[in-house]
């Protein structure tokens, strides 16, 4: 379907025929060449948009990527390598994927600092947000929290491990026990959260739950 809409202003983007895929946007350019737009979104709002030019010297040899608007932490070269030269729509597919997912992690670790920024301690991610830590410290435990992506295409994590520490002040630490190095805790009900919801929704459960099992896990270690 032709589609002449949300044109960029480059100047080779212009006045050019347009295809309209779902969120991308492929143009036809002098040459053998191609452009696609990639339009993100997060919770139905547009974010950031994305191009990339993919060139041919001839029709006979396999497309390169020639320029691209793409942040440079995400890997486009090896999915050029991987997909480019046997599936030039599995790239571009593939690509899409790659960025809304980035879009996807980054957005909502931003709602959980808008939303929670007062409870969150100590904030780590890197840049494309594969790797997610953070702290909860307002309990009788201090909280840490970390994430792991093991594929850039993921909004969910493939690894979560969220570990409560006693603190040496905590009523129901022995004396003995704050003289003694702190062992943590495992919370999986907390690391399931992750695993099955976005972050923002994780981290409500995470902290509604937390009382609850933190009182659990005191009274079981004075029981033993």
């Amino acid at each position: 379907m032709v589609n002449l809409a949300n044109i960029p202003t480059d100047s080779q983007f212009q006045s050019r025929t347009t295809y309209r895929i779902r969120n991308k946007v492929i143009y036809c350019l002098d040459g053998a060449r191609i452009g696609i737009q990639y339009e993100t979104f997060f919770a139905g709002e547009p974010c950031e948009i994305y191009h990339c030019v993919l060139e041919s010297k001839s029709f006979l040899e396999k497309m390169t990527v020639t320029e691209h608007t793409l942040p440079f932490f995400l890997p486009i070269r090896e999915v050029e390598t991987d997909h480019l030269s046997s599936n030039a729509i599995r790239f571009i597919d593939h690509l899409e994927e790659i960025l809304q997912s980035y879009i996807d992690r980054r957005e909502q670790v931003r709602l959980i600092k808008e939303l929670y920024g007062n409870q969150i301690g100590e904030l780590f991610y890197s840049l494309p947000y594969t790797l997610i830590e953070f702290t909860l410290e307002d309990f009788e435990c201090k909280v840490t929290v970390s994430i792991r992506y093991s594929d850039l295409i993921l909004t969910l994590p493939s690894q979560a491990r969220v570990l409560a520490w006693p603190l040496r002040s905590a009523k129901r630490i022995s004396a003995a026990d704050r003289r003694a190095q702190p062992v943590p805790s495992r919370l999986s009900y907390a690391e399931n959260a992750l695993k099955t919801l976005s972050l923002p929704e994780a981290y409500a459960e995470i902290v509604l739950e937390l009382p609850r099992a933190l009182k659990q896990m005191f009274y079981s270690q004075e029981s033993d």
